[in-house]
């Protein structure tokens, strides 16, 4: 008895946890309208544009984007109304290295490369956004570069 009590429970335990672990499902439907999105590429900062033609603030907001194994916050850009950027940093930032660690104060993080549980091409990214309380996840696709 005692060892049939052990099976159920750790197959209970199992199925839980591959529960958690199958949330990160794509979703077919975008959470917002949007046209194309496309980024530009200046030395070793790329920025990635997400324009948005509708959305619906109080359901969902954009959260942030992977992008050629890069995680960055979305922000809405005031310049073109509409559009959300994500700023990614592709080279290594100058670091002030010394022995005196006050002068390593304005040293920034690197951004570091994350692993991702998707299998992206160049031009594909993955939107993270929140729609009723929920994180969700969403692939863009035909991301092109704008000179």
């Amino acid at each position: 008895m005692k060892y049939l009590y052990l099976l159920l429970s750790a197959t209970i335990f199992t199925a839980l946890f591959a529960n958690c672990a199958g949330n990160k499902d794509l979703q077919k439907k975008a959470p917002v309208k949007m046209d194309n999105a496309y980024y530009t590429a200046q030395g070793e900062i790329i920025n990635l544009y997400i324009p948005v033609t509708t959305i619906q603030t109080n359901r969902v907001s954009l959260d942030s984007v992977y992008f050629r194994n890069k995680k960055a916050a979305l922000v809405a850009s005031p310049d073109p109304p509409g559009v959300f950027r994500a700023t990614f940093n592709t080279g290594k930032p100058d670091m002030i290295m010394s022995s005196d660690p006050k002068e390593e104060y304005g040293n920034k993080m690197p951004q570091k490369t994350d692993k991702m549980d998707f299998e992206l091409k160049d031009d594909e990214a993955i939107l993270i956004f929140t729609q009723n309380s929920k994180v969700k996840y969403y692939r863009l696709t035909g991301v092109k570069e704008r000179v």
